[in-house]
């Protein structure tokens, strides 16, 4: 969330910022009207509160001196005003909330180096790779699914039959694939992120300390009966792994990686790219994840789009890295690049990574904070996230770019290692 002191000192700038990402400047001033409600409400608890010690100072004070009918007059003004206190505790703590609840539905301020615009269409393409594009056979425009099947790699019938539409269900030389592609990444990164594997299920504070609740709610999959949620990304718990801790400045940038499956509803998706791979339910994906101090994030969020796009390479596929404009950045970042691989089968760009810097926006939900290591009070850590890489997509562009004439794939080379040495699917005879 943002902090609530700066729409305290400099609303018209707030508003502003907000503004950039579409957001009704109402939104704003009612954020405003419900702080100055709470700080009324809390002051006026608080001077019965004191009126309550004074008293209760005041009753000790004349049974010490054995006036028993003063202290019985006192006993009962601080008992009235203790009740009118409880009562006005409860209006602060309600007033209190309303702008807590309003702060977790705002989004982050944008990036000052954030360009403007007003949907996807105005995202910057910051550069491609390879320079000039490459050029495609017919062999390599057949979709990855009618792929999949000829060759048992993918049986999207199989998992609609488990589970549901837009459940993927991978079979041999595809399965390997995909964990192939994962153990790649987890190594790759291995130099300077350490490996977690957290749970999968989390728990509702932890979904709201990222913002994904209560905003994104619809998008979720929730087990009531436990009251747990199933992790649309590993930035979730990566995200809560200190939640309330203060970090020393000393351990920052605290750099951290997982390999997961990850959970969305595609809420939105109906009968939108949901064909084979291109929306799915459930997908595996690397993430990496950073604590760093404001002064160390823009390197970090350099360092990381690098990562990414250092995979891409090494994978041969063709991207792409878009500087998302003010709204089409998610809720929580204040600057995003994404990174789109194109997949010659559906002759489509498809989102493959997302490299977000979230400056103190997660950091004060999850109360996260570290000490400076030349003294002072503790200030909120930058978060930073981003998939290097999500694979659904990933294994589609992999098998339509790698598709040969007789019908075979050939994979990257840089797999061989998690493959057995195996860098061809044979074609089936």
């Amino acid at each position: 969330m943002i902090d609530i002191r700066l729409v305290r000192d400099d609303i018209d700038a707030v508003t502003a910022a907000l503004a950039r990402r579409g957001v009704d400047p109402g939104e704003v001033a009612r954020l405003a009207e419900l702080d100055v409600g709470a700080r009324t409400a809390v002051g006026a608890r608080d001077e019965v509160r004191a009126t309550v010690k004074a008293l209760s100072k005041q009753v000790g004070e004349a049974r010490r001196a054995g006036d028993v009918a003063l202290a019985e007059r006192l006993a009962d003004d601080s008992r009235a005003a203790g009740d009118h206190e409880r009562e006005l505790n409860v209006v602060a703590e309600q007033a209190q909330e309303e702008v807590r609840q309003a702060l977790l539905y705002l989004p982050n301020l944008p990036s000052a180096d954030a360009p403007d615009g007003a949907g996807e269409a105005d995202n910057i393409v910051a550069r491609s790779w390879p320079e000039a594009a490459p050029t495609y056979t017919d062999a390599q425009r057949v979709p990855h699914w009618e792929i999949g099947t000829e060759l048992g790699l993918l049986d999207m019938e199989r998992g609609a039959k488990l589970s549901g539409s837009m459940f993927p269900l991978y079979r041999g030389f595809g399965a390997r694939l995909l964990r192939a592609l994962s153990s790649f990444a987890l190594d790759s990164h291995a130099d300077e992120f350490e490996e977690i594997r957290p749970p999968t299920m989390v728990l509702t504070a932890t979904m709201v300390s990222t913002g994904h609740l209560p905003k994104f709610e619809e998008e979720a999959y929730h087990l009531e009966r436990d009251d747990l949620w199933a992790i649309p990304t590993a930035e979730v718990p990566l995200t809560s792994m200190w939640r309330g801790d203060v970090l020393d400045e000393a351990d920052l940038p605290l750099k951290l990686t997982a390999g997961t499956a990850c959970y969305r509803r595609e809420a939105g998706a109906a009968g939108r790219d949901t064909r084979g791979l291109l929306r799915v339910h459930e997908f595996d994906k690397v993430e990496l994840f950073a604590y760093s101090t404001p002064d160390q994030a823009p390197d970090l969020l350099e360092s990381m789009v690098a990562r990414a796009e250092a995979m891409l390479r090494a994978l041969g596929l063709q991207y792409r890295v878009l500087d998302l404009c003010t709204a089409d950045i998610g809720n929580s970042a204040a600057r995003t690049f994404d990174l789109e691989v194109y997949s010659p089968g559906v002759d489509m760009w498809l989102e493959v990574s997302s490299v977000s810097w979230c400056t103190d926006y997660q950091a004060r939900r999850a109360n996260i904070r570290y000490r400076p290591t030349g003294g002072g009070t503790p200030a909120f850590v930058h978060t930073l996230n981003g998939s290097a890489l999500a694979w659904a997509r990933i294994w589609a562009a992999i098998v339509e770019t790698g598709r040969q004439a007789d019908g075979s794939v050939v994979l990257p080379e840089v797999l061989a290692p998690y493959l057995r040495g195996e860098t061809v699917i044979p074609a089936k005879g």
